[in-house]
């Protein structure tokens, strides 16, 4: 058994679960959460992620600032002291769709220069910078953010077989299932501007 992959699997639902739930204690949980998954991508050689995790730290910080330090016309009617859901516009999905697949693709081919042990270069790049897309959006209460984790979820489900972990496929298992969950939470947030 690895235990990393134990905790890393226990602190990653438990800060997902807390996100979809609408609680900003999922920041202090992702702290956690951050550091497990960079010792974990480095026993596994998986690069792109390893090096996703101090910009994680960042966006973590970012919202869990953003998300109890609203601006006005961002509050929520529930709790003036928490930012409300929103959505992007179209020109806002297009932009982080042309992105993604942009930085996805330049990572990819650096990696695999730069990296040539990581087993899946394209597929590891692809899941980082979804991975940053999916937090940003979150960190700025964004109900885009759960579309993003879905297709993650997917994803990674692929590379953590790929590369033999055991716990990690099971949790990205349950992570799609909470997503679901909380795409239609948001919906509902979303609606009552909360």
């Amino acid at each position: 058994m690895n235990w990393i992959d134990l905790i890393s699997a226990v602190l990653g639902l438990t800060c997902v679960v807390l996100a979809g739930r609408n609680s900003k204690y999922n920041f202090w949980v992702g702290y956690l959460y951050t550091a497990a998954l960079f010792v974990l991508f480095y026993t596994k050689n998986l690069y792109a992620s390893l090096l996703l995790q101090p910009i994680s730290l960042a966006i973590n910080i970012l919202g869990h600032y953003r998300w109890t330090h609203p601006r006005e016309e961002e509050r929520s009617s529930d709790n003036e002291k928490d930012l409300k859901v929103s959505m992007l516009s179209w020109t806002g999905r297009a932009f982080a769709i042309g992105t993604v697949l942009l930085v996805a693709l330049a990572w990819g081919w650096t990696l695999d220069t730069l990296f040539p042990a990581d087993p899946h270069p394209y597929l590891d790049s692809c899941v980082t910078v979804l991975i940053l897309m999916a937090q940003l959006l979150s960190a700025l209460k964004k109900w885009d953010c759960w579309i993003a984790w879905l297709i993650v979820n997917i994803t990674q489900i692929i590379l953590h077989v790929s590369v033999g972990h055991i716990f990690m496929p099971i949790v990205c298992g349950l992570y799609l299932v909470n997503g679901l969950w909380s795409l239609a939470s948001w919906m509902k947030l979303y609606k009552r501007k909360a």
